[in-house]
């Protein structure tokens, strides 16, 4: 039987597959991209219904292709996102092919390349591209036994208010998922206690702005990694046209704010005491943003009107102040725990020595420790940016460049001295 060949497979078919077919192929590099659902599948079905970008549409976008249907200033919806991927890969004709799930990636015996073990045979490649993401496996800390007698979701589980028990909700985790999530059930009517652990909280628009135009000229999307960084909480929202999350406000409209959860015991969760330094450090890296955008615009003269009223917050609720420590989810009529507390990857599949002692990719810039074996939509992979759509475009070119310099080296054949 005889064996599929190709240069390059790519793993997934996301915004970072495509991405990288796309560089691929202007290198006129032989590549197939494999995608175990469908085309973009996490924005679809991992998502809760009402999600939008964080990002404006003339930001979070593919440099070749804008959101036609959305004005630049709009927060588009997920579905339309999805809708935006398959029609890019379209465009750029990539070689996709949807239900086909890799299991295995092993390194050729004597030879360069790998053998791929997949649900449709094997495919044999001279490089591999890991372009899985990073929302692959849902975190749920053990802390509440799955035994209790309430539902525990986590927010890659959530979709809609209607999908829960009655009674009060519990959303665990205050980044954009658990802000966004603990905010809609409020206005859906649902009781929301809401657990803060640390964050950075920056506005949503200052002086006619919006944060992601700020974070470009400050240059602070092309922030390397430090060690702590990459894995920083940001509390930042998209939904109902943008808004800056403010904790204070939340508290005002009737939710629950509590410190970080710790532990659970007899019916009763524990929250640390650290609630209004939680809020103390969001602020300090909301105000320090605004200084920063300030700075700039005096010393570069532009016309943005000044908002002095970005700079004022309401006062501490008495949540903040009078934290609660602890809080008796049957007493409190809570129904639901929604985790929000991130995600895990999972390179099972790869069997190359490409891994650390955790599971998580060995890499520069996303070249790998093992030659041939690549890894793409990574958080901070070269940047800040490299988790939005266009930073993983910027990202997958790099990649590319190094798989088409290896290439070179490869082809190469020293001059005969007999010439």
């Amino acid at each position: 039987m005889s064996v599929e060949k190709t240069e390059v497979l790519v793993v997934g078919a996301g915004q970072a597959g495509i991405a990288m077919s796309e560089h691929l192929r202007a290198y006129g590099i032989d590549h197939l991209v494999l995608e175990r659902s469908r085309i973009a599948e996490r924005w679809r079905s991992c998502r809760w219904d009402s999600l939008v970008a964080n990002g404006p549409a003339w930001h979070d976008r593919f440099p070749g292709l804008e959101f036609s249907e959305n004005n630049p200033d709009d927060f588009v919806a997920k579905e339309r996102i999805a809708d935006y991927l398959v029609d890019y890969a379209t465009i750029i004709d990539a070689p996709i092919r949807c239900g086909v799930e890799v299991k295995e990636v092993r390194r050729n015996v004597g030879r360069t390349g790998f053998q791929v073990e997949t649900s449709e045979g094997v495919i044999e490649a001279k490089a591999v591209v890991a372009a899985t993401g990073p929302f692959q496996i849902p975190v749920v800390p053990p802390v509440i036994p799955a035994s209790s007698d309430f539902l525990q979701i986590h927010s890659a589980s959530y979709l809609n208010p209607e999908q829960l028990p009655e009674g009060a909700v519990m959303v665990v985790g205050a980044g954009s998922s658990g802000v966004q999530i603990a905010e809609e059930l409020m206005h859906a009517g649902r009781k929301v206690y809401l657990s803060v652990g640390p964050h950075d909280r920056p506005p949503r628009s200052y002086r006619g702005r919006d944060f992601v135009w700020w974070l470009g000229v400050l240059n602070k999307w092309d922030a390397e990694a430090t060690p702590g960084v990459e894995h920083t909480t940001i509390a930042v929202s998209g939904a109902n046209g943008g808004h800056t999350v403010d904790f204070r406000r939340l508290a005002a409209e009737g939710m629950t704010l509590l410190g970080r959860t710790e532990t659970y015991r007899d019916g009763t969760l524990n929250f640390a005491p650290d609630l209004a330094q939680n809020i103390a450090h969001g602020d300090a890296n909301y105000l320090s943003l605004l200084g920063e955008a300030d700075a700039y615009i005096t010393r570069n003269g532009l016309d943005l009107p000044p908002e002095p009223e970005a700079h004022t917050f309401l006062p501490d609720p008495d949540c903040v102040t009078n934290p609660l420590l602890e809080l008796n989810l049957k007493q409190a009529g809570v129904g639901t725990v929604i985790w929000a507390t991130g995600f895990g990857v999972d390179y099972g599949w790869l069997k190359v020595e490409a891994l650390d002692e955790s599971g998580r990719p060995r890499h520069q810039r996303g070249v790998s420790s093992e030659p041939g074996i690549y890894f793409l939509g990574l958080p901070w992979q070269t940047r800040r940016g490299s988790s939005f759509i266009w930073g993983v475009w910027h990202d997958a070119k790099y990649v590319a460049d190094h798989i088409a310099k290896q290439r070179r080296y490869m082809a190469y054949q020293p001059a005969s001295k007999d010439a």
